[in-house]
């Protein structure tokens, strides 16, 4: 497994895993998070499934359950359907509140609206939605 090499706020080398050597996670999970800046694996356990996750959504990612899942699972290095009963359901109490908290991000910021504006601009939406 070869290592890449990252550079911290303080301008320090890190040298750390790529991502898709945590278990569960592949290029195309690692292609989502280099486009939002988390390039490693010891980076990504760092920020921890939530954050991450939260991240992801706010960048543009579509909530999805078993990706949430997978995460938290990899994250532990257990096997991605090593869940079940009381633990997946508190697993999927926390996807809703992460959802909820990037949803209330991107209200609080205005995305939503300026994209609004700008589908209503080059006429993609439906006049009915157009309030």
């Amino acid at each position: 497994m070869c290592l890449i090499e990252t550079w911290n706020a303080a301008g320090c080398r890190n040298l750390d895993q790529p991502i898709s050597s945590i278990r569960n996670l592949g290029p195309a999970t690692e292609a989502e998070f280099h486009k939002i800046g988390v390039t490693g694996a010891q980076q990504l356990r760092e920020l921890g499934p939530d954050t991450a996750y939260r991240m992801l959504l706010e960048n543009g990612v579509r909530p999805h359950f078993i990706g949430y899942y997978v995460l938290v699972m990899g994250l532990q290095n257990r096997p991605w359907n090593d869940c079940e009963g009381a633990e997946k359901q508190a697993l999927r109490q926390r996807f809703d509140h992460i959802k909820d908290q990037a949803k209330q991000r991107a209200s609080d910021s205005g995305v939503s609206h300026e994209l609004d504006r700008a589908l209503d601009q080059i006429g993609v939406r439906k006049p009915s939605l157009v309030k």
